[in-house]
């Protein structure tokens, strides 16, 4: 019996040792981008994104590789469920039924525009998808969401990326350009608040959009914003579903579940986070490992990813993109006037 313990100990620790180097490399790709998020005001993810790609000989050979592709996709989906307990129904109550209407009908309206756009510069539904969805949801967690039930084929880690950076940059831009945006249309402060919450695809650059106008733009911005990250989860879901029959392309690859377990997580922390009963402490620290996951697959999704691979995506892709950011802006400016 006694030597039956130290069999058992190794069997668990030989997996955690291969991964270790791997996990090791994107969480100090992580801490870096951190670092200069924090000292230099560059977006995090943005910064993983790029130190990352250039650290992209590290997932083709060596002892880095499992670990990599382990955090590229299981540390990633962790992140992507604990976003759950941003949310609640408290939220929605909150907002009003008139502005969740036109927040779902943005959300639907984008993705379906993007689309119809892939389809007119000869793009694939891959993209549209996942570009749409990012734009119309909350930037690069719905990306990294959105790609994880996409059926996979040569280009969906090249799409991923420049998503990613796509979201990222012109969320940069729209934090700076939209509360002029809203001084020229005479908005008051909620509506402010509305419009930057509906539009900026980031929650970071929705913050600090909104709080450059007023607190109350800032808090009307957030709480609108938390409701289009509410409707990750369906999303996602309405695409897994509608897709499962789709795949896998890849040889050898395994067709992906009913529903992804990611989604599931999601929606039972976000139930239970709506019983109140969760502690703030423990929220706030589940939002703080959901960030640093989040952080850490995006690292290894960019170290899984070439230079090379992001040029040959076409300037066809970025006109998508910005398109697609610019109609929900439109569509959101056109639904408040109705609603008033």
């Amino acid at each position: 019996m006694p030597s039956e313990s130290p069999t058992a100990m190794t069997r668990f620790a030989a997996p955690a040792l291969r991964l270790a180097p791997g996990v090791a490399v994107c969480a100090t790709v992580a801490l870096a981008a951190q670092f200069l998020s924090d000292h230099y005001g560059a977006p995090a993810m943005l910064m993983a994104l790029l130190i990352g790609i250039a650290f992209h000989f590290m997932a083709e050979e060596g002892r880095a590789v499992p670990g990599i592709a382990f955090t590229s996709r299981t540390v990633l989906r962790l992140g992507v469920a604990l976003l759950g307990v941003r949310m609640s129904a408290e939220l929605l109550v909150g907002i009003g039924p008139a502005t969740i209407g036109l927040i779902v009908a943005a959300v639907a309206a984008t993705i379906l525009f993007g689309l119809a756009g892939a389809k007119l510069l000869g793009r694939g539904w891959r993209l549209a998808l996942l570009t749409g969805g990012s734009v119309a949801i909350c930037g690069a967690s719905a990306a990294m969401a959105i790609a994880a039930v996409l059926p996979r084929n040569e280009h969906s880690e090249r799409n991923l990326i420049f998503t990613v950076i796509g979201v990222t940059v012109l969320s940069t831009v729209a934090m700076i350009a939209y509360p002029i945006v809203v001084a020229a249309f005479g908005m008051d402060d909620r509506a402010a608040g509305i419009f930057i919450g509906a539009t900026i695809h980031d929650v970071a650059q929705v913050v600090g959009a909104g709080f450059s106008i007023s607190e109350e733009a800032g808090e009307t911005a957030t709480l609108v914003k938390l409701v289009r990250v509410t409707l990750l989860a369906p999303v996602v879901l309405i695409f897994s579903l509608a897709l499962r029959n789709v795949g896998p392309v890849e040889p050898g690859a395994r067709r992906p579940p009913l529903v992804p377990g990611f989604v599931v997580g999601f929606v039972a922390l976000a139930a239970i986070n709506s019983t109140g009963l969760v502690p703030a402490a423990l929220s706030a620290l589940l939002v703080d490992v959901s960030r640093w996951a989040l952080l850490f697959g995006i690292a290894a999704v960019g170290m899984k990813t070439s230079m090379k691979s992001i040029r040959d995506v076409g300037a066809t892709a970025i006109v998508l993109i910005i398109a697609e950011t610019v109609f929900i802006a439109l569509f959101v400016i056109g639904g408040m006037q109705i609603i008033g």
